[in-house]
C-alpha cells in the first residue's frame, strides 16, 4: 500500500502545557500528509490549557482526565481509541515540519521490518544544534538522545537505530499489538520517564527495528530539562531513578549483565553514592520496585515467551 494511502493518528498528552499547545497543533493541522484522527489527552492540567484545547474541538477528539494518568497511561488511553495503519506519538512542546509524518511514514513503509520511525528533531530554541536523532544506550543501560547538541548538520543519512524518542515517535500498529503487554504499549507501571526506551529494548528483543529519518524534522522546546534537577519534584526524580532498574528487570539478559559487569558496576558505585549523599530521598522509591517486583517478573516472562531476536543482535547497540 501507497504511504499516502496508510492511516495516521496523532497522538498528544497535555499536562499545563498551554504554553505550546495550539503552535503544536497547528503544525499537526499543517502536514503534507492526511492525518485521519487527532487524540488529546489532558492529565488534569491546572492552567488554561483547557482554555487552548477548546479553540481546537472541532479538529481533534479531547478527554480531559480527572487525575493526571501519566504520560504512559495516557497515551496507551489514546492508542486504544485509534485503529489507524500509524500512530504518531507527540509531545506538545514539539513543532513539526510540513512533511514529518509523511516522511517518517515512507520509511517505515521501505523497510518492513521496522516499527518505530524518529526524524531529526532539533531544539526549538537553538535550531542549529540537534536535540535527538533516535535512541542509544550504554552498557551500564543508561539511554541518551543520539547526537545532543551536536550541529544539525550532522546524521544526514536514514539509518537503523537502537530506538526512538517518544517526543515524537512514530509507531506502526503491527509492532503496537505485536509488543503490547497485557494491553499496554507503555508500561503504565513507568508513569513517565524512560518507558519509550523500554518499549525500544522490548521491540528489538520481540524482533522489531527502529529507524531515523533526517528528512523528517521537528523542533523540541524540551523545558522539563531547564533548571537541574534540584528544580524537579521528588515524584519525578524517583521515577527518572527507579525506572531505569524497572526496564533492565523486565528486558535484560543475565548473561549479557555479566559480560557488561564492569560498566554496571562502575555506575551503580556513583550513582549509590551519589545519591546517598547529594539525593537519600531518591532511595525510597526501592519500595516501589519491590512492591511491583511480582508484576515485573511476570512482564519479564512474557517477553522472553515472544522473544524472536537473538540476544547479541539486541546488544550490539549497547554501546562502551
Amino acid at each position: 500500500m501507497e504511504a499516502s494511502k496508510r492511516t495516521i493518528s496523532v497522538h498528544i498528552v497535555t499536562y499545563n502545557s498551554a504554553e505550546h499547545i495550539e503552535d503544536c497543533l497547528k503544525a499537526v493541522l499543517g502536514q503534507s500528509h492526511h492525518i485521519d484522527q487527532i487524540v488529546v489527552i489532558d492529565n488534569a492540567s491546572k492552567d488554561y490549557t483547557h482554555h487552548s484545547l477548546a479553540k481546537c474541538d472541532d479538529t481533534c477528539t479531547i478527554i480531559y482526565n480527572k487525575q493526571n494518568n501519566g504520560f504512559a497511561g495516557a497515551h496507551n488511553q489514546a492508542i486504544r481509541m485509534t485503529e489507524t495503519d500509524y500512530c504518531l506519538i507527540l509531545n506538545p512542546d514539539v513543532v513539526l515540519e510540513p512533511d514529518y509524518v509523511r516522511n517518517t511514514v515512507i520509511a517505515l513503509q521501505n523497510n518492513p521490518q521496522a516499527g518505530s520511525a524518529t526524524g531529526k528533531l532539533l531544539f526549538k530554541a537553538a535550531p542549529h544544534h540537534i536535540d535527538s536523532a533516535g535512541l542509544i544506550i550504554n552498557k551500564a543501560r543508561r539511554a541518551f538522545d543520539r547526537g545532543a547538541h551536536q550541529t544539525n548538520d550532522q546524521y544526514q543519512q536514514t539509518e537503523e537505530v537502537f530506538g526512538v524518542s517518544g517526543a515524537a515517535a512514530m509507531y506502526s500498529r503491527k509492532m503496537i499489538n505485536d509488543i503490547s503487554l497485557n494491553g499496554e504499549f507503555f508500561d503504565e507501571d513507568f508513569f513517565a520517564y524512560k518507558e519509550d526506551v523500554d518499549v525500544a529494548w522490548r521491540a528489538q528483543l520481540l524482533g522489531w527495528k527502529a529507524l531515523y529519518e533526517p528528512t523528517a524534522i521537528a523542533y523540541h522546546e524540551r523545558g522539563w530539562k531547564e533548571g537541574g534537577r534540584s528544580s524537579k519534584p521528588l515524584f519525578v526524580r524517583r521515577l527518572s531513578y527507579i525506572n531505569r532498574y524497572k526496564m533492565m528487570m523486565k528486558n535484560d539478559d543475565i548473561k549479557t549483565v555479566m559480560k557488561h559487569f564492569f560498566s554496571l558496576l562502575v555506575y551503580e558505585c556513583l550513582s549509590f553514592v551519589y545519591a546517598l549523599i547529594r539525593e537519600p530521598k531518591l532511595l525510597g522509591s526501592w519500595l516501589d520496585f519491590y512492591r511491583k517486583y511480582p508484576e515485573l517478573k511476570i512482564k519479564r516472562n512474557l517477553i522472553r515467551s515472544k522473544q524472536k531476536q537473538a540476544s547479541s543482535e539486541v546488544y550490539k547497540w549497547f554501546i562502551k
